[in-house]
């Protein structure tokens, strides 16, 4: 499989550009910075996501001073041609996405992995370390889905009751409700329940299967004999039915629902140490990139399939050995490149880019 031709209209700073990497190998965007080369790599996360790994507002992607934005890719699944358009509209409230595959709307964001899968490796992938709750159980979600993407199901089933409870909640406007409405809330209560325990079981299945994978990464690039172990922090004590009756004065007086899954933390383990607050940024950067090494290895054994990898200026954050180890871990396939500096010596790519010729 792979990525054989994108075309962008209106794109960050791309006013049109093709682009035709290798689908099989190393393709290399060099230029200096500022020049849009993370804005390709950007429009293809957004082709396999729906979302960028550099903003949370669609408008970003769009070209100043203009309203509409294209990304097209062209993708081969053995002998099966995809085609994936993604049109972004700048309206006077809000951005709208709209999404084919195919021609055909995709039902969810796993539907869209099965059909380009990737890993992606960015400077500040480090985040999912350093940063808060949110940051990891975003990465968890997408990896799990990316996984198994049947899971998708389970995660938007949540997702859709926890937004129902909380606009409940919102309802009550911090009064406490009347019997009826408890009689409505238990509703939501049960589902919340239900799908948020399928859900905390989903990802310590994926995470007790992802622990090894990440150690085994890690002592490879940081060619160190640490262990790396997961933890699930959850966000209440006992059961979660009775923890929501003991939490319901705080979410009704807050208006969302102060527990759950989308509460929860994992907690990434070094030699025992909390690697969030107690490992170098040097073990912290290692662990980050074995997480992502970890998981693209589980789409392969788990699905049969090779994601699409790119690697956003990873090796300027990188010492020489820390990059040369990297490489000889990548897996092979395609792998889009984007880098200001020179390559390591160890890299060798099928076709090199150079930016700067086509914005």
């Amino acid at each position: 499989m792979g990525l054989h031709e994108l075309t962008l209209r209106n794109f960050r700073p791309f006013d049109e550009f093709v682009f035709r990497p290798d689908p099989t190998a190393v393709t290399v965007l060099l230029s200096p910075n500022g020049t849009g080369k993370t804005s390709i790599l950007e429009a293809v996360y957004a082709l396999a996501t729906a979302s960028s790994f550099r903003t949370t507002s669609a408008s970003d992607m769009i070209r100043t001073g203009g309203d509409l934005a294209e990304a097209h890719g062209v993708l081969y699944q053995n002998e099966r041609r995809f085609q994936i358009d993604l049109t972004l509209h700048r309206g006077v409230r809000n951005t709208t996405k709209r999404m084919l595959v195919n021609g055909q709307r995709p039902t969810s964001r796993a539907g869209l992995a099965e059909v380009l899968p990737l890993t992606v490796f960015t400077p500040e992938g480090v985040d999912v370390i350093r940063q808060g709750p949110d940051h990891r159980r975003t990465l968890i979600t997408n990896l799990l889905t990316d996984v198994s993407p049947r899971l998708s199901d389970v995660v938007e089933r949540f997702a859709r009751v926890l937004q129902q409870r909380n606009a409940l909640l919102r309802g009550f406007q911090g009064v406490r409700p009347t019997l009826s409405q408890r009689d409505e809330l238990a509703v939501w209560d049960s589902e919340f329940c239900l799908a948020g325990e399928e859900l905390v079981a989903a990802r310590q299945d994926f995470l007790g299967a992802l622990a090894p994978l990440v150690t085994h990464f890690y002592q490879e690039l940081a060619h160190d004999s640490g262990s790396v172990t997961t933890q699930y922090e959850y966000s209440w004590t006992g059961g979660l039915a009775s923890a929501l009756r003991d939490s319901l004065n705080d979410d009704v007086h807050r208006g969302y629902s102060t527990i759950g899954p989308h509460r929860d933390d994992v907690v990434f383990q070094l030699d025992g140490r909390d690697a969030r607050r107690q490992a170098s940024q040097g073990e912290q950067r290692s662990v980050a990139l074995a997480i992502r090494l970890a998981g693209h290895r589980l789409v392969e054994q788990r699905r049969g399939v090779s994601p699409l990898l790119l690697l956003d200026d990873v090796f300027s954050e990188l010492d020489p050995l820390r990059s040369d180890r990297l490489l000889q871990l990548l897996p092979e396939g395609q792998t889009l490149v984007t880098t200001a500096s020179p390559l390591p010596r160890t890299m060798t790519p099928a076709v090199v880019v150079d930016v700067t010729v086509e914005v």
